[in-house]
């Protein structure tokens, strides 16, 4: 069980952050030095966006290990990948490119490329997927859709969209980390423990800098995922200090206006706002 830490310095300055915006912040923070966590709305339901895609990956690296999908697997980019996706590059690529399974999981991840997800999503179901969440403790978690309508409004309900909660996005980082050194976490997962360090690395390779790492110290190490929706940004992660996890984080924005008073972008300053959030993690965690 989870102890949450009570109202301090650390919490004070996560919470000032997020009151000092007009749009909701859900975020859960956990100390791996001392296992203790900061919540604010974790355990409420929010749009996933497409940190989803780390569920995803452990879906199918489970369905690797049982011997159903196969990583070198040969996949052919067709033309019918691209439709209705707007992420990624491979969009903008010549069809007849062919790369493996393993590698469709990587660009699903560090480009966030649903091309690729497509091409992962293909070899699972969606059922499949969402049970997998359910069995391994991930109760607040609703995959509803392969990739998301393009033509969703700003105000979408809940329902129109795969739903997560910051608590669920950190256990499933937490497990993955576990399993690095724990067959019992591992076998939680349903993957070998090689699989999961894949699954870490994986997540380490992630090059989209903004959010959680953007107002960390220059060439700091975040295993992490990040998310684009109509309702607000997202990201959930594991930074990592000196070599070692430092600190798990998993922020959600939502109701972000389009444009805030003073003209700029929503997104933008939603993004900024996990950004605080995470440097307030790194200032106050080492103290």
């Amino acid at each position: 069980m989870t102890t949450v830490i009570e109202p301090g310095k650390l919490a004070e300055r996560l919470n000032a952050i997020c009151d000092a915006q007009p749009f909701v912040t859900r975020f859960m923070v956990r100390a791996l030095a001392s296992g203790e966590a900061v919540g604010r709305g974790a355990d409420e339901e929010t749009p996933s966006a497409s940190t989803r895609k780390t569920s995803i990956m452990m879906a199918a690296l489970k369905a690797a290990h049982h011997g159903r999908l196969d990583l070198d697997e040969r996949i052919t980019y067709e033309k019918r990948f691209a439709e209705e996706v707007a992420s990624g590059m491979f969009r903008y690529l010549t069809p007849g490119i062919v790369i493996s399974l393993r590698d469709a999981i990587t660009g699903m991840m560090v480009l966030s490329d649903n091309v690729c997800t497509k091409m992962v999503f293909e070899r699972l179901t969606l059922e499949e997927v969402d049970s997998y969440c359910k069995s391994i403790g991930m109760t607040g978690t609703n995959h509803r859709f392969l990739i998301p309508p393009l033509a969703l409004s700003p105000d979408h309900s809940l329902k129109a969209v795969t739903t997560t909660t910051a608590r669920d996005q950190v256990y499933l980082l937490q497990t993955i980390l576990d399993a690095q050194n724990s067959q019992k976490a591992a076998d939680r997962l349903g993957c070998s423990q090689a699989l999961c360090a894949y699954a870490l690395q994986t997540l380490r390779n992630q090059i989209l800098r903004y959010a959680i790492p953007s107002r960390l110290p220059f060439g700091a190490v975040v295993a992490h995922k990040g998310g684009t929706g109509k309702r607000g940004r997202m990201n959930a992660g594991i930074v990592y200090r000196d070599g070692s996890p430092f600190y798990i984080i998993a922020a959600y924005t939502d109701g972000v206006p389009q444009e805030m008073p003073d003209g700029t972008p929503g997104y933008t300053v939603a993004l900024e706002t996990i950004g605080r959030l995470s440097r307030a993690c790194w200032d106050e965690l080492q103290s």
